[in-house]
């Protein structure tokens, strides 16, 4: 017999021709082609959940961290009175890119209209605001050559639609601190005109950031010549206890609290990542099943063909070459499926954003609904090494599953074989 590898074209032939049950005996392949289905679906669907779950964790962090910064740094009082040298010398640092005094505080906005909700209140500088490529790049309508002077103020199109505003308007602004007057405690308010519109594609975002120049809001929010933390941004994201080893080190004697973004996110992440496991867990199972319907399969074509595998043990064809056909067979149908659900499940990830929209017209319900997930679009980020794991779980599962089969065919008697027929 011919060999060119580990099997011979003998092998080859006699495991393709089980494969293809003539009529009448189709039970066997129909038994194998939903072993191959259900090994192409668990892996689509493996590959598909693990590309939306790396998606999503990436979108996310890409937007939290273009918004928030990789570190945040504040004195011990939360008042930065010297920011401006601060933010030098942290900008002067290698591991840096970029550093923004930045002053917080929560307000409530309420319209003319009646209309009203609550916004975090961010000062910036109008060229540092400009310099933030997730807000400048992001803008829907007006314009950030607008953000200049005291009374201008840029919101979200989330934030916009709720108050039912739009560039040129103007929203109140209400601290909840409120001044001392004779008359007790008043609330400190002050209109803003909207100077634009911007859209990031996070629901929290768009629906709750507000931002003032900062002299503005350093007099609205009664903070003058300070700011509560300089946000950093660094050249490597990962590199975030090293930039703030860093910049600990350049301000060594100083009273700064630095927190990066993995601390400040670290419960979100956690839980991102605990469903992205889990669901691997799960979706494993779907393969593992398709392995045992290989396994089914395999022991009835072993029986079925237990004449077949005597005739060909008394013509001299060895246990092994027994055994390697029925391995054959069994990883036929697992690479096979496990080949059709990678490419199955790359397609749906190329086209994911194409499939929910028209499964959204066909059915008219809202798929992905950007108000319980943050975004406004379904993502998906295809990793090599998670589509490498799939592929090889799918054909390492498939080749478990041809062992003790095979190994039972490589057993069988040729004389109890016939005498039973």
């Amino acid at each position: 017999m011919a060999r060119t590898g580990y099997f011979s074209a003998f092998e080859r032939m006699v495991a393709a021709r089980y494969l293809r049950a003539p009529r009448g005996e189709g039970a066997v392949s129909l038994i194998a082609g939903f072993s191959l289905l259900g090994i192409a679906l668990g892996v689509g669907t493996l590959i598909v959940v693990l590309a939306v779950m790396g998606g999503f964790r990436q979108e996310l962090l890409g937007r939290i961290l273009a918004v928030n910064g990789h570190l945040g740094v504040a004195s011990a009082d939360e008042s930065l009175r010297d920011y401006a040298a601060v933010a030098e010398r942290i900008r002067a640092l290698p591991e840096v890119a970029q550093a923004t005094p930045i002053l917080e505080g929560q307000v409530l906005l309420t319209t003319d209209a009646g209309a009203s909700a609550g916004g975090l209140l961010r000062g910036i500088a109008p060229a540092d605001l400009r310099a933030r490529a997730i807000i400048a790049g992001n803008i829907r309508a007006g314009s950030l050559a607008d953000f200049e002077g005291e009374d201008a103020i840029v919101i979200g199109t989330v934030l916009a639609q709720r108050l039912d505003v739009g560039v040129g308007d103007r929203i109140t602004v209400i601290s909840p601190e409120g001044r001392t007057t004779v008359f007790g405690t008043v609330p400190r308010l002050k209109p803003y005109r909207v100077a634009a519109i911007f859209e990031v594609g996070m629901q929290d975002y768009d629906g709750g950031f507000l931002f003032l120049p900062l002299p503005a809001a350093q007099l609205f929010l009664q903070r003058p010549g300070m700011v509560n933390q300089i946000e950093v941004h660094l050249r490597d994201p990962d590199g975030a206890r090293a930039g703030a080893a860093a910049i600990r080190q350049a301000f060594a004697g100083h009273q700064l609290s630095i927190v990066d973004w993995q601390a400040a996110n670290t419960g979100f992440f956690q839980i991102v990542e605990v469903q992205r496991n889990v669901m691997f867990l799960i979706l494993a199972l779907i393969i593992l099943v398709a392995a045992f319907n290989i396994i089914s399969s395999l022991i009835m074509l072993v029986k079925d063909k237990g004449k077949d595998i005597a005739i060909l043990r008394t013509m001299g064809v060895g246990s092994g070459a027994i055994l390697r056909i029925f391995l054959l067979c069994g990883a036929a149908v697992g690479g096979f499926g496990t080949l059709a659900g990678l490419g199955l499940g790359l397609a749906i990830c190329t086209n994911l954003e194409t499939i929910r929209q028209a499964l959204m017209r066909a059915t008219g319900t809202t798929i992905f609904d950007p108000q319980i997930y943050f975004l406004t679009r379904i993502p998906a980020v295809v990793d090599p090494w998670d589509v490498a794991q799939v592929v090889g779980l799918g054909l390492g599962l498939s080749l478990l599953a041809t062992l003790y089969p095979s190994w039972r065919a490589a057993r069988t008697d040729p004389v109890e074989a016939l005498r039973n027929e």
